[in-house]
């Protein structure tokens, strides 16, 4: 490993490391009634190959940033769609894994999430969830791989169903501080890393696991602030 190691860092430049799409919640959460059939996502995700992290930011290509030209949300579908037809929507599902002592609004068939407690892994604060206007922007879900980063390494090139798959996919999505989110925007690991520490080879194989999942490239500076987070663990496993 410690070989491994060495020949992926050998000839990287060491640079100065430094809205995600800020996924505000939306005007209102969306319920549909739960359709029957297999999941629009089973037949469509590609596996992420297992192993360490390191072993697959070595497959992952380095190329330049490509320009925002032609960037929009709109560009990744529907905010919050429910691409694993479950009737409820992406956002809700997301609250549903990432928050405890969870209470669901009566009515709407285990879906929208009224309340609930965040133990944040940006921060390793506990934040209190409280869904209103004036609350909910306390918790957001963060693109682990900001759309628009995604953007400017490759996403312009997937379909625009694939595209609304990486949007919402739980892969690249965590329940985070609304605050550190607003503050990553769209960075990438070069520029941006979050406060807790401990937490940031975690986070560094879960944007790599996405990149290599969709087909995105990193730059150079992104690849070498990915490599000096994982130096310190180096047996970080890639999520599934």
């Amino acid at each position: 490993m410690h070989r491994a190691l060495v020949s992926l860092a050998c000839g990287l430049v060491l640079l100065a490391t430094g809205c995600t799409d800020a996924s505000h919640p939306g005007p209102a959460d969306t319920h549909v009634p739960r359709p029957t059939g297999p999941s629009a996502s089973a037949t469509t995700s590609t596996p992420v190959p297992r192993g360490t992290a390191l072993q697959a930011l070595e497959r992952i290509p380095v190329k330049g940033r490509a320009p925002k030209t032609g960037y929009a949300r709109e560009r990744f579908g529907t905010a919050w769609y429910d691409l694993d037809r479950n009737g409820c929507d992406t956002r809700n599902d997301v609250l549903r894994r990432d928050l405890t002592e969870v209470v669901i609004r009566p009515g709407t068939y285990d879906c929208v999430v009224l309340a609930g407690t965040l133990h944040d892994p940006y921060s390793g604060a506990v934040i209190t969830f409280v869904r209103g206007v004036d609350t909910s922007y306390e918790v957001q879900i963060d693109h682990v791989v900001a759309l628009s980063d995604a953007w400017q390494k490759g996403a312009q090139q997937l379909s625009a169903e694939r595209r609304r798959e990486l949007a919402n996919d739980p892969l690249n999505l965590l329940a985070v501080s609304g605050r550190l989110n607003s503050q990553k925007g769209d960075g990438d690991a070069a520029t941006w890393l979050p406060p807790a520490k401990a937490y940031r080879p975690a986070y560094v194989a879960r944007q790599i696991a996405v990149k290599v999942r969709y087909g995105l490239w990193v730059t150079a500076a992104e690849r070498a602030a990915m490599v000096r987070i994982l130096a310190a663990r180096p047996g970080t496993p890639l999520p599934q």
